[in-house]
């Protein structure tokens, strides 16, 4: 019995695993899922587009032909005013002039588009040009953002949970630490000879049997045969009845015997797990200084990593990409030269931003508590003294 139980409970700790895991590996997959039908309906919508050259092209090819014709004609010409016109001419130029479109929209591009969208960084370096390819775009934000809010916010019960019982067992390890410096060698053995001599004195007494109790029991000997047999059987039942454990619900036994029952049960569950999302986040209180010092750190590593690839990028130009990428600022000045391989740390990203939310979120909570307090002690001195009139 022992050696079929074991794999049994082993199936059902899977089973628990698999079904408590459910939820988060939904979110995660359905954000890839969505990510990939973007990036294939965009490379075919934006990159099969026809370029034509508009008369604004006619007219930037005109006057950088006006401007070089000049500078032929007149090589006196003042050096800074020939840089000011050339500035000012291909400020008015625009990318789609001189870049095809499908080497811009490959797969890896529109989805390092589409990642772009859903976590409203929006660098602006790449953007949709057709008419068709705008509303898909404003169609496609209005889903995935929604659904990308929702995985921050599910990382984000993971990311409280392991950030607050980390910091619990912290801060249990430094009482412990400081209760073993503040205690003397001399007042930590009397302590401890007093708990064991208390432990001493205490007497466990082991739980009677039956047949001690009825023998104890003076009523019992005292009657004739047969009624004493029925009181003992009656004695029995009722001693079995203390001790046995409680009655398992019908509901239970209903679900053993019934596959579809037990499926609906699990299936509960799981919809439980989906209405605690959020909890945890609510409930998370670290300090706002270990929160920046972990962003701190998180940037950093990635801030380390990005310039082996990205050669034009230092460290603080990195660090200063990464944290304009994670708050979703994105202004686009920066642009990297192999997209593709930034796409690997997509999952850096989304715990990236889910960490900058939470601390946010901290920040937000003690935001409110100071002005809580600042109202209240505003109300207490504008509060008018009671005065006490003689009787």
């Amino acid at each position: 019995m022992a050696s079929t139980s074991q794999p049994l409970r082993g199936k059902r700790a899977c089973k628990k695993i698999f079904w408590a895991v459910f939820p988060h590996a939904c979110f995660i997959l359905s954000l890839v899922i969505y990510a990939f039908l973007g990036a294939l309906m965009f490379s075919h919508i934006e990159g099969n587009r026809k370029v034509n050259l508009s008369e604004e092209y006619r007219k930037f090819l005109q006057n950088l032909w006006y401007i070089s014709r000049n500078l032929s004609d007149n090589m006196t010409e003042n050096e800074e005013i020939f840089k000011e016109k050339i500035h000012a001419l291909l400020n008015t130029a625009e990318r789609d002039w001189f870049v095809n479109p499908k080497d811009i929209w490959t797969f890896f591009g529109s989805l390092f588009f589409c990642c772009t969208v859903f976590t409203t960084v929006g660098y602006g370096n790449t953007y949709p040009v057709t008419r068709i390819g705008k509303y898909l775009c404003m169609l496609y934000a209005l889903f995935g953002i929604p659904l990308m809010f929702l995985v921050l916010t599910d990382m984000g019960d993971i990311l409280a949970t392991v950030l607050s019982k980390s910091y619990n067992e912290f801060r249990k390890l430094q009482s412990k630490i400081l209760a073993s410096k503040l205690c003397s060698g001399s007042t930590c053995n009397k302590g401890d000879e007093l708990k064991s001599t208390a432990q001493s004195k205490v007497v466990i007494n082991e739980p009677l049997t039956i047949m001690e109790v009825l023998k104890s029991h003076p009523g019992v000997k005292r009657k004739p045969i047969k009624y004493r047999n029925a009181e003992i059987f009656e004695m029995l039942i009722a001693r079995e009845n203390e001790h046995t454990k409680p009655a398992r619900n019908k509901s239970i036994e209903r679900w053993s015997s019934c596959p579809e029952l037990a499926r609906g049960k699990t299936m509960s569950r799981v919809i439980e797990n989906f209405d605690k999302i959020g909890k945890q986040l609510e409930k998370l209180d670290v300090p706002i200084v270990l929160m920046v010092l972990v962003i701190f750190v998180y940037i950093s590593c990635a801030a380390a990593i990005l310039p082996n690839w990205e050669t034009r990028l230092d460290f603080q130009e990195a660090f200063y990409f990464c944290f304009i990428t994670l708050t979703t600022i994105g202004f686009g000045d920066t642009q990297l030269e192999h997209p593709k391989f930034f796409l690997f740390f997509s999952l850096y990203i989304i715990i990236g931003m889910e960490i900058v939310f939470i601390a946010f979120k901290l920040g937000q909570d003690r935001l409110i508590g100071l002005y809580k307090k600042v109202i209240s002690f505003c109300g207490e001195k504008k509060m008018p003294s009671k005065k006490v009139y003689p009787k």
